[in-house]
């Protein structure tokens, strides 16, 4: 709900037109699919006493997964290009940052999404699983649906590591890089406008943190478990895609204002609807 409000007020508020919403409109739209991609299920195997799973439905969360976190680490990547070049370069943001670049990363981050999530399953559901079938999380994830298979699955463990681990490290990094920039740009600034800057890449650099970090943590090693991986796995797919909401609106004025604008004209018209 937190996202979907994000998503109705960029749409419905016309001075959030602009390249850094419509990404984040995006980015509200994917977390509110990651965190629908198997919740629904989590919790009626709360409510139950059978918990099962079948093989389509299984493979599904792992398409989803992989498709909604590759097309978002995408996304956050074209995010953190937009506040460089806003902060970097300002008088060539709206040439750079133009309506067919920001529809093209969109596109890109959905295209990379079901590559990758491709990538992932074509050598997933060939594997033979002799049983016990028994998947240790709340959710269908590669690393623990692999463990499973008869087969010695080393060679595909290394892929795995290699294709969403390795990849999810090098994507960090590079945003670390890339917000560490930034910050030492705007500390070189002391207007009114630069602590704004501060402000949104702040919110920015703590999503991408908080993303990330289960990722990696995750898929960079596979072979081992953790106890702590079931806590990870759900705080990626369900806690991440909740806590943005709360960090971009609490750290974006305008943001905050346009939703009060949104509630206000909701509530006038519901009164006006009750008037006879």
């Amino acid at each position: 709900m937190g996202n979907l409000l994000i998503v109705l007020t960029i749409i419905s508020e016309p001075r959030l037109h602009s390249p850094m919403y419509f990404l984040l409109g995006n980015l509200s739209f994917i977390d509110m699919s990651l965190a629908s991609f198997a919740t629904p299920k989590m919790i009626a195997d709360f409510l139950s006493e059978h918990k099962a799973i079948s093989f389509e439905g299984c493979i599904t969360q792992i398409f989803f997964l992989h498709l909604l976190g590759g097309a978002e680490i995408v996304l956050l990547i074209a995010m953190s290009f937009d506040r460089y070049v806003a902060i970097c370069k300002p008088l060539r943001y709206l040439t750079v940052m133009s309506q067919r670049m920001c529809v093209g990363l969109v596109t890109l981050s959905w295209i990379v999404g079901i590559l990758h999530a491709m990538s992932q399953l074509a050598f997933t559901v060939n594997l033979p699983f002799c049983g016990p079938n028994e998947v240790d999380s709340f959710f269908c994830d590669l690393p623990l649906v692999i463990k499973l298979a008869c087969v010695d699955t080393y060679i595909l463990g290394v892929f795995m590591i290699s294709t969403s681990g390795m990849i999810a490290l090098v994507c960090f990094i590079l945003l670390v890089i890339s917000y560490t920039i930034i910050l030492v740009t705007v500390r070189q600034r002391s207007s009114g406008g630069s602590s704004k800057a501060l402000s949104t890449c702040s919110a920015h650099f703590t999503v991408v943190t908080l993303f990330f970090g289960p990722c990696i943590f995750i898929y960079v090693w596979p072979f081992t478990n953790f106890p702590v991986d079931k806590v990870l796995s759900v705080f990626y797919t369900i806690f991440t895609p909740l806590l943005n909401p709360v960090i971009y609106t609490l750290r974006n004025k305008d943001v905050k204002n346009s939703m009060r604008k949104l509630s206000s004209r909701i509530f006038k018209s519901r009164r006006t609807d009750h008037i006879p």
